[in-house]
């Protein structure tokens, strides 16, 4: 069974042996520890539609000029995140059949090489679909707390320093992350990037979610119809509460799985939580079939450009 190449190399701990794991699991719970042997043909069939469907995200994002603010090229940003993890998905999974079947040969240091620039490329995916969540969660706050302010804040020239800055840093860690895979400061400082990213938008929404009742208690009490603009705000932190709950449950299982690794590599119950690996790796594709839906359903502009770019009304 053929998985993602980065996340294959934490399938389980580096210091436990084949030996004591396949022992740990049948001492921690028979039958349920066996894990999921999930068919190639689903990891491809989820990558072909997470690919479409993000090829669609950004064909509206660049068609439709009334999409072209920092927002949408943000989130035009996370959609190209998840067309990584579906190419380089797709990508090792044609190598790897490819290899089995002997219609590819290539000498072992080739295919670590191609194996590597798949680590990368899947890895640096992740961290910037990550920190994308994050920009866009820093730009919606913005939008409702400093509405006046937005466009002085926000320029076109930061929203593009913003986006190269990601990119960059999600290279580069991506690069540190493939080449000291097994150490576990390297797992650690991955954890608290996550852990530092979740708390931070959780903050943010839980003070915009705090606004927003006040705002709906005010027009209640005063019998007024919100503004059009605080509303669309609202509307987008909403949206993007979503894509966080989404994101969390898609990637929170692998990101636990590295915890575990890091905590109790050699636990009978951590062990039989990695039999378990491949279905955290279906979670994490599922996260970039999810993302592109809940863009078109809420989002009306981009919609309706999505309907115009499935008609080929260009």
């Amino acid at each position: 069974m053929s998985t993602l190449a980065p996340l294959r190399l934490l399938r389980e701990p580096s210091n436990a042996s084949e030996g004591n794991h396949s022992n740990a699991t049948v001492g921690a719970g028979g039958g349920w520890c066996q894990g999921l042997d999930i068919p190639n043909e689903l990891f491809l069939a989820l990558g072909l539609v997470s690919l479409v469907e993000n090829l669609l995200v950004v064909a509206a994002v660049l068609k439709n000029r009334n999409l072209h603010s920092p927002t949408y090229y943000f989130i035009c940003c996370l959609a190209v995140s998840d067309m990584l993890v579906s190419i380089s998905n797709l990508a090792e999974m044609l190598f790897m059949l490819l290899l089995e079947h002997g219609v590819l040969v290539m000498r072992p240091s080739i295919v670590r090489h191609m194996d590597s620039v798949i680590d990368t490329l899947i890895c640096s995916s992740v961290v910037s679909s990550l920190s994308f969540l994050g920009v866009i969660a820093v730009d919606r706050y913005i939008t409702i707390f400093y509405a006046l302010r937005y466009h002085s804040i926000m320029t076109l020239q930061r929203a593009v320093v913003t986006m190269a800055s990601v990119w960059l840093a999600s290279t580069v860690s991506s690069t540190v992350l493939i080449t000291y895979y097994r150490s576990n400061t390297i797992l650690l400082c991955l954890i608290g990037f996550f852990l530092f990213m979740l708390v931070l938008m959780l903050v943010l929404y839980i003070h915009m979610f705090a606004l927003a009742r006040h705002h709906l208690h005010s027009i209640s009490s005063q019998q007024k119809p919100p503004t059009a603009h605080r509303g669309g705000s609202l509307k987008g932190a909403v949206t993007l509460t979503i894509l966080l709950g989404v994101f969390f449950i898609c990637w929170g299982p692998f990101f636990f799985h590295l915890i575990l690794i890091v905590t109790c590599p050699t636990n009978p119950f951590c062990a039989c939580f990695f039999s378990y690996f491949n279905l955290f790796l279906i979670l994490i594709i599922c996260n970039s079939v999810i993302d592109p839906l809940i863009y078109a359903f809420r989002s009306q502009e981009l919609r309706r450009t999505l309907r115009e770019v499935v008609t080929c009304s260009w």
